[in-house]
């Protein structure tokens, strides 16, 4: 019988993978911004369009703008963090999942322990167990 199992993908600091990462991020905060003005171009001309209070809409997108605004300070913590960390340094850049073969007789533990595997520069370098 086979199970689904989550396994974590590590990745390596190094230059390379540190500046891909710090593009990313910067994307991302870029998406995110653009999404705001986004928000309040669509805001301004849902007020002359509709007969909707504009307590309520104002309410409502001023809570999607906020969103994105709290979206924006955590990529910024992301990119702080980024920076101050070494190069050489493993973190997790998330996680997939794996078909693992279950017979009688197999150990639970070894079966549903923590496995990863670890990338450097999007070469896989060894699969822990």
């Amino acid at each position: 019988m086979q199970i689904i199992k989550k396994v974590q993908i590590k990745q390596i600091l190094t230059e390379k993978s540190k500046a891909e990462l710090h593009t990313k991020f910067l994307k991302s905060k870029m998406r995110l911004e653009q999404e705001c003005q986004q928000l309040l171009f669509e805001q301004k001309k849902l007020k002359n369009k509709t007969g909707i209070p504009n307590i309520e809409i104002d309410k409502r997108f001023q809570q999607e703008v906020a969103n994105r605004k709290e979206k924006i300070k955590l990529v910024d913590f992301k990119i702080e963090q980024l920076d101050t960390l070494e190069l050489g340094n493993e973190i997790i850049e998330g996680e997939v999942e794996a078909l693992v073969e279950v017979k009688e007789g197999s150990h639970w533990d070894d079966i549903m322990g923590e496995q990863a595997i670890v990338i450097k520069d999007q070469t896989v370098i060894r699969i822990e167990k």
